[in-house]
């Protein structure tokens, strides 16, 4: 009885003996029970989530700043063909397009018309003047010193920061430049330089990137205020956008 019990094997000696001896398979009604696999799976998602929160948590602070830092690109001042004045954000950008023409750093300022609002055409029908941005940007600049022999407004308005770069790699072929200094702001500087970079690459042109020490923006404390909190989150959405599109 004990030999037949061993060369039977578990399942059918089992029966014999009343005992239970597990086969793997699932009898009616029962639940399978968890995978290892899948269990311990989800025990390293849970671990690995908890890590990521408590680092998170931690040094968020730090991630942010990071962040603001990311942002901004910044290239030791020399003597260029030409300054750029972005378009947006007139005052910052313009007090500092002005401290840079002053100091000799470049004979020429560029200025590309931004896009007219709603309405502006109408007005125009009507016989009522209404000076565009880059008209009051002009002002500024001769007020601030600048002769307006100096300055240079592209004809056609831009949409954005590539329009802007493709006007401008117009204008340096067309007269033969070979230097750039981009004024910008501090969140807008490493967009601008990646995007006329890339305008730019088939020209043997230098390109210098100088954000206005005019704004307010620090990258240490950004997310603390509405503004730059605002203008942080755009400016990612827009290197997203312009990366998706092949334009960095």
């Amino acid at each position: 009885m004990r030999r037949d019990f061993f060369l039977k094997g578990g399942r059918e000696s089992g029966r014999e003996t009343g005992g239970y001896v597990p086969d793997g398979t699932v009898q009616p009604g029962e639940r399978k029970p968890p995978s290892p696999t899948k269990a311990s799976r989800a025990k390293w998602v849970l671990f690995i989530s908890a890590i990521f929160y408590l680092l998170l948590a931690s040094y968020y602070g730090s991630i942010l700043a990071f962040m603001g830092r990311y942002l901004i690109v910044s290239h030791p001042l020399r003597k260029a063909d030409l300054v750029v004045c972005l378009s947006g954000r007139n005052i910052e950008r313009g007090l500092a397009s002005a401290d840079v023409y002053k100091a000799g750093y470049a004979a020429k300022v560029f200025m590309a018309r931004e896009m007219p609002p709603d309405g502006y055409s109408i007005l125009r029908e009507r016989g009522i003047t209404y000076p565009e941005t880059v008209d009051l940007l002009k002002r500024m600049l001769v007020a601030l010193g600048i002769p307006d022999s100096a300055l240079i407004v592209s004809e056609n308005p831009v949409k954005g920061t590539f329009e802007e770069a493709m006007v401008v790699r117009r204008y340096v072929r067309r007269h033969g430049l070979h230097s750039l200094i981009l004024v910008t702001s501090p969140t807008h500087a490493r967009r601008a330089w990646l995007t006329f970079r890339r305008v730019f690459k088939e020209d043997s042109v230098w390109i210098g990137v100088h954000p206005t020490p005019y704004s307010r923006f620090n990258p240490q404390d950004w997310w603390t205020q509405r503004r730059y909190l605002k203008e942080v989150t755009l400016e990612y959405q827009k290197l997203l956008y312009y990366l998706l599109m092949n334009r960095l």
